[in-house]
């Protein structure tokens, strides 16, 4: 399972949102599939399904502009702002999983 936020919904089905980066341990593997939800609550129902295409690790400040559109945002400022929205904090030398995903199922 990978938990987003509701803003993030329609980007992952539209396919406008394709990468996402996570703090902590790494729990995605290439080629496997996971459920996309809002929440761990029991009985909500996923979103979509998500096969992992690439993971690595970087920088959080190594983030492209390209990068930053594969986030589902328009620039590297505007993720910037929505990462610190999400987890309060901005560290550009906090090392990040990058997952890269696509949808496989509803």
């Amino acid at each position: 399972m990978i938990l987003f936020k509701p803003e993030h919904v329609q980007p992952i089905l539209k396919g406008e949102k394709t990468q996402t980066r996570r703090i902590g341990k790494c729990r995605w593997r290439p080629g496997s599939i996971h459920q996309a939800k809002l929440n761990f609550k029991k009985g909500s129902k996923p979103f979509a399904r998500l096969r992992i295409l690439d993971v690595r690790q970087e920088r959080l400040g190594d983030i492209s502009e390209e990068d930053a559109k594969r986030e589902g945002y328009p620039t590297v400022q505007a993720y910037q702002e929505a990462f610190r929205r999400i987890y309060g904090w901005w560290d550009p030398d906090a090392l990040v999983w990058v997952v890269d995903f696509e949808v496989v199922g509803p």
